[in-house]
């Protein structure tokens, strides 16, 4: 059976399945995530959709529309030729650590997942599974080029790492990717799926300035290098976050990741879907995305863009929303924030559900 027609059927049972035992509906949402994807590789979208009226130029770089997959969805390389055939704006692989890691596993469930598809978000513990810095670096150098999609990597310090050692192979991967090709860079300075729950503490600043000294000031070529912080980022930590930026010559913010505030998103769930929630909640923790986090991601990114405006950097610095992103409403918000680009993952699943690999056409018929 196809990735389209599965996505298609799963997605009209969906409401119904998510009824039935929490530790069974997570088990088998967490293995069929994974057979999805594997199917999804085998596919190719057949129809090539171009739309020039919504091309952008950031750091000299075209995306063919303000939209991408975010992290997490590609660990490895994967579908590059298929969602630049659905008119994707770039592509992002990864979050990518130096070594390899098989993720997370807890009760004999492998990579915890689980949808609320009456509250459109969802639930993960993955734990960063990816085959390591190495081997995805070759092939992204083999990932053949079409024009107007642009290919990222999320990169972050491996959680299996401390100190200097982490910094050190951090850096390592982000010279691998350097080296083959990619157009940009986003380290994820956030994210809740890991044991390492303070990444956002007072070694903040050491990081980021590591990475300057040890990549940005030694660039040969032109890459751009974005920070990523969660959706839980207080707003007024947003200044002090952006003046490190600023300072050190990072290229662009992403607000943000995934969300670790149970009890505040805890309302936003549906109350048929609750007990799900609270069971994944207490036994795996993870992050949730989706839905809940639409106004957070917009008002903290633009409230980044509003700061960006006034403090005016001396290099090109650009604002990337990512969470809640569903329909062509969401990238007029972000439009008329000032937002350059933007990143999704649940909504992209819900709308392949519904539209297959027509996915981008789909949610452009209404020009922004």
């Amino acid at each position: 059976m196809k990735a389209t027609t599965l996505a298609r059927i799963e997605n009209k049972l969906r409401p119904f399945l998510v009824k039935l035992p929490p530790k069974f509906v997570i088990f088998e949402y967490s293995k069929g995530r994974l057979d999805f994807l594997t199917k999804l590789k085998e596919e190719s979208s057949y129809e090539h959709y171009i739309n020039p009226d919504l091309s952008i130029e950031l750091w000299g770089i075209k995306f063919r529309s303000p939209i991408m997959n975010a992290a997490g969805m590609f660990k490895n390389g994967e579908c590059y030729e298929m969602v630049a055939k659905q008119g994707a704006g770039a592509y992002l692989g990864g979050t990518g650590t130096w070594n390899p890691r098989n993720g997370n596993e807890r009760l004999d469930i492998s990579l915890p997942f689980t949808p609320y598809p009456r509250s459109h978000a969802a639930s993960n513990w993955l734990g960063l599974p990816n085959e390591g810095d190495l081997i995805n670096a070759k092939r992204a150098s083999k990932l053949e080029r079409i024009v107007g999609c642009p290919v990222g990597w999320s990169v972050m310090g491996s959680p299996d790492y401390q100190g200097e050692e982490k910094l050190i192979n951090l850096v390592k991967g982000m010279l691998l990717y350097k080296e083959a090709g990619v157009d940009f860079i986003e380290i994820n300075e956030s994210c809740p799926n890991t044991d390492d729950k303070h990444l956002q503490d007072s070694g903040l600043a050491e990081r980021l300035k590591y990475i300057k000294e040890n990549f940005l000031d030694k660039r040969d070529r032109r890459v751009p290098v974005i920070v990523k912080f969660s959706n839980d980022t207080a707003l007024k930590q947003v200044p002090r976050l952006l003046d490190l930026l600023f300072k050190y010559g990072y290229n662009g913010v992403n607000f943000g990741n995934t969300s670790v505030d149970y009890e505040r998103r805890r309302w936003m769930i549906d109350l048929k879907e609750r007990k799900l929630y609270d069971f994944f909640v207490k036994t795996f923790g993870g992050g949730i995305s989706g839905k809940p986090l639409k106004k957070d991601s917009l008002h903290l990114a633009s409230f980044a863009v509003d700061y960006a405006n006034i403090k005016k950097p001396s290099q090109e610095f650009h604002v990337i929303r990512t969470g809640g992103i569903e329909t062509i409403e969401d990238l007029k918000e972000s439009e008329r924030a000032g937002i350059s680009l933007n990143q999704w993952y649940t909504g992209y699943i819900e709308n392949f559900a519904k539209y297959g690999h027509n996915v981008y056409s789909e949610l452009f018929k209404e020009r922004l």
